[in-house]
């Protein structure tokens, strides 16, 4: 790591101040209508051509040639990936399942249907059912990612999906084994080693190997994220991912240490990636950005979280900590770490973030591996109006409705007066019918005269 690093240091009220804040806000709606058009095509291109697509691109992305019969991983191969796991990092994956298992299905007992009858006549409900086939995208290239595989299928499972398919990018030597093991803990029932726009575009519209799915969801690149836009409607998505991010608010009474820890945890997924620390205190400001410096100097990927820290970083130095909870609810971040004395004094006052981590001793780290609650969160200002991903993204809701006639009786008027305002002289039509021609109806238990 060289020398001389520097990450911006920008006070309130100064006009750089604003112009970054502006620029952060703004992360999540440039659209680059030429990686668009590329991504439109590859997504045309396996729509009309299946699996002789997803091979070519494999082999134009990936660099990796696939048999059409090895699309799919058989499972022998699972079974021999969990001798290729050491037993320490097994048992940590089990116990990780577990947690994550655990909290989803804690969240699930929320979705339990209730019967609601507010009047004599009238049965009104509404039934939870689980999808039938998700598709979950696990990203792949330099690094494998365990944790994502359990936190994306799990809750599907949880939430009673009758089949979940996982794909992800090929690799040379294999796919990894832990996230063979991973999907296999987390009930994936098939896997398929295929990445990209082009596995999207599989999950989305079906080939002859994989058949098309009712959701996606999982993080991706950017690519990834704009073909998950693009098919939405033809299936539905969890959310469209941006560059990881995290806002610390610290008032100066974490060690510097923790704090650049944290900034670096982040930084390090990608040069795009955004980490900012909002304190009230330029002092402490400056003992965290050396000791930022100093941690780089030993990190594998030091250069990647330097660039990252140096261009899309900053130091936020405002008034006081009210001022700096109202900023981080104006970024609206992924991660909101509130590594403050007495943290539950701010708990209620965040309005917009995808997880909260308060307390000297909860790093964001925990949250992505072995906390519990899911680490797939809404990035890019959206936890302004989305949510982590969770078995309620697996389930869907239909309502019930039963009146008997006596009851369809007392709104015969209401419903005329409505029809006749909107132009709807149909809709009335089919409540009068009724009134006038019961007899020739069979009464059943919830019919009467």
């Amino acid at each position: 790591m060289q020398r001389g690093f520097w990450m911006k240091i920008l006070r309130a009220g100064e006009k750089g101040f604003d112009r970054y804040l502006s620029e952060v806000e703004k992360r999540g709606t440039q659209v680059n209508l030429r990686l668009e058009r590329e991504v439109r095509s590859i997504l045309t291109e396996v729509r009309n051509h299946g699996d002789r697509a997803l091979l070519h691109y494999s082999q134009v992305f990936d660099g990796v040639t696939i048999p059409s019969h090895r699309l799919q991983i058989k499972r022998m191969e699972v079974k021999e990936a969990y001798r290729k796991v050491p037993k320490e990092f097994l048992d940590t994956l089990r116990r990780a399942a577990h947690r994550i298992q655990t909290f989803q299905e804690l969240l699930m007992k929320r979705w339990i249907p209730t019967l609601k009858e507010e009047e004599r006549g009238i049965r009104l409900e509404q039934m939870i059912t689980p999808l039938e086939r998700v598709g979950i995208y696990v990203p792949g290239g330099k690094a494998s990612y365990p944790s994502t595989v359990l936190m994306a299928a799990l809750p599907a499972r949880v939430a009673g999906v009758r089949e979940i398919l996982m794909v992800t990018p090929p690799q040379k030597e294999g796919i990894s084994p832990s996230v063979l093991v991973a999907a296999d803990l987390a009930g994936v029932d098939r896997i398929y080693q295929i990445g990209g726009v082009q596995a999207i575009a599989a999950l989305a519209y079906g080939t002859k190997s994989i058949p098309k799915v009712d959701k996606i969801v999982g993080p991706g690149n950017q690519y990834v994220a704009t073909a998950k836009r693009l098919v939405y409607g033809e299936v539905d998505i969890d959310m469209v991912a941006g560059p990881s991010e995290i806002v610390i608010i610290s008032d100066e009474k974490t060690p510097p240490s923790f704090v650049a820890a944290d900034l670096i945890s982040q930084a390090e997924h990608d040069e795009m990636a955004l980490a900012i620390l909002i304190t009230h205190s330029e002092t402490f400001g400056r003992k965290v950005r050396s000791e930022i410096e100093n941690q780089l100097s030993s990190l594998k990927r030091g250069k990647v979280a330097s660039v990252s820290l140096r261009q899309k970083g900053a130091i936020l130095i405002v008034k006081d900590i009210e001022q700096a909870i109202r900023l981080a609810n104006r970024i609206a971040p992924e991660h909101l770490e509130l590594a403050v004395s007495r943290p539950h004094l701010l708990i209620k006052k965040v309005k917009h973030a995808g997880a909260v981590f308060w307390g000297h001793y909860t790093p964001e780290t925990i949250g992505d591996y072995m906390a519990g609650p899911n680490h797939i969160l809404p990035t890019a200002g959206t936890a302004r109006f989305a949510s982590p991903l969770g078995v309620e993204d697996f389930v869907k809701r239909t309502n019930l409705m039963r009146f008997t006639r006596s009851a369809l009786r007392q709104f015969e008027d209401d419903v005329k007066r409505f029809t006749e305002w909107e132009g709807l002289e149909g809709h009335y039509r089919s409540v009068q019918i009724r009134m006038k021609n019961c007899d020739t109806v069979s009464k059943g238990d919830w019919d009467d005269g």
